[in-house]
């Protein structure tokens, strides 16, 4: 394989990396004003298997992921999952209006300083934390590709069992 087709190929499957190995650290703490008008506070959902989906409105994959996020919210919340949508744009507008033609289920909050960007050390559009009920984060994916969800439903079961 020439070096020109090997450094993509590396690219590719380093921006869709699932960061999960050693990944058990207290998952920072943070509170965002909600789209339902309430401010949200993670730590308040200790007990509850949370995702954590940083998100902006330009991202195309972004866009795609949310209803496979809105699946998994609807599917597993009776059983204490739940889906937090972390917007990361200044203006929250275009994500009101995407939200709009594209309604969700699960909370969105609004990340308008990057304070809780800057504490999950976001790189990446989109980035997904899974977080256990005891408040560690335990999964990490960069980037999103159809069919991702299935591995974020593997990982949810899992935690949801412990």
């Amino acid at each position: 394989m020439t070096k020109r087709l090997l450094i993509p190929l590396l690219a590719v499957f380093f921006s869709s990396l699932s960061l999960a190995e050693g990944l058990n650290k207290p998952a920072p703490d943070f509170t965002l004003k909600s789209n339902q008008g309430n401010n949200i506070r993670l730590n308040e959902l200790k007990g509850n298997v949370v995702l954590l989906n940083f998100w902006a409105s330009w991202c195309g994959p972004c866009r795609k992921e949310m209803p496979e996020l809105d699946k998994l919210h609807k599917k597993y919340q009776r059983l204490g999952f739940t889906v937090l949508g972390v917007n990361v744009e200044e203006d929250n507008s275009a994500a009101n209006k995407l939200l709009a033609a594209n309604p969700v289920d699960f909370p969105i909050l609004y990340d308008s300083e990057n304070n809780a960007s800057k504490l999950y050390e976001v790189s990446a559009m989109p980035t997904t934390v899974i977080i256990d009920r005891d408040g560690n984060m335990r999964f990490m994916h960069l980037a999103y590709q159809a069919g991702y969800e299935k591995m974020y439903e593997k990982q949810i079961k899992q935690l949801i069992r412990e």
